[in-house]
């Protein structure tokens, strides 16, 4: 399913100039599109970069549920402009009450590949982060932990080995997934590693599609050869 971002305006006739404006202005639905619209088309102009590190701490657009779209969109550009200037902004954000900031957050800073964001992904993997709420749809997640496992593996933080396991046993599938995932990355021994990735291949033929589709990008993310012959499979 291709991004959406968090607004109804979905007009691309904007210009870069205009964009930039858009996101210092005073209508938050042009704000919140002019940050998505950034990341999209990744522009990665200094006052770009400025503005959007900006948006993370605004108070302006929240939703009657106490969410933060602005923010989102505005932690979801940064990983995509890949401008390190963010990650100090982006660690804070982590510490957002929106489940979905703190989302956007991890999946940035993996991006951003920066080890300085492991010890605050390692304390929320804990939920050791005061202030912040779980998801507002069920099954109502403390934290976006599949982000986070995932940025931890990506981020080669061994240290974090003995909190990733325990997720190998998550009820929520995808979770488990994220979790094999990080310890493929995380493992030295070979042997052992591709215990973790022969368990996203069982995942393969499962009854839930997208289940497997989500087992299928975690393949894809670890490049897991030994997978190939499963995955052509009709």
């Amino acid at each position: 399913m291709p991004e959406q971002p968090d607004t109804q305006i979905t007009s691309d006739s904007l210009t870069v100039e205009q964009a930039i404006a858009n996101l210092q202005g005073e209508d938050l639905g042009l704000r919140v599109y002019a940050a998505w619209w950034l990341g999209r088309f990744r522009v990665d102009r200094p006052e770009a970069i400025e503005i959007l590190i900006q948006a993370l701490d605004d108070e302006a657009d929240r939703t009657e549920a106490g969410g933060y779209p602005l923010r989102r969109n505005a932690a979801r550009a940064l990983g995509k402009l890949g401008d390190q200037r963010a990650v100090p902004a982006l660690i804070q954000s982590l510490t957002c009450a929106d489940f979905y900031v703190r989302e956007a957050a991890a999946q940035s800073l993996e991006l951003l590949e920066n080890a300085q964001a492991i010890p605050a992904l390692m304390g929320l993997l804990q939920n050791q982060i005061p202030g912040t709420l779980p998801a507002p749809e069920p099954p109502n997640l403390e934290q976006p932990y599949d982000a986070i496992l995932e940025a931890l593996g990506s981020l080669n933080a061994v240290e974090a080995i003995t909190l990733i396991q325990p997720f190998l046993q998550h009820s929520i599938p995808r979770i488990q997934f994220a979790a094999a995932r990080a310890l493929y990355q995380l493992t030295a021994d070979p042997v052992e590693a591709n215990q973790y990735g022969d368990r996203l291949v069982q995942a393969l033929s499962g009854a839930d599609l997208q289940l497997r589709r989500a087992a299928l990008a975690d393949l894809g993310a670890i490049g897991y050869l030994p997978a190939a012959s499963a995955i052509a499979q009709p």
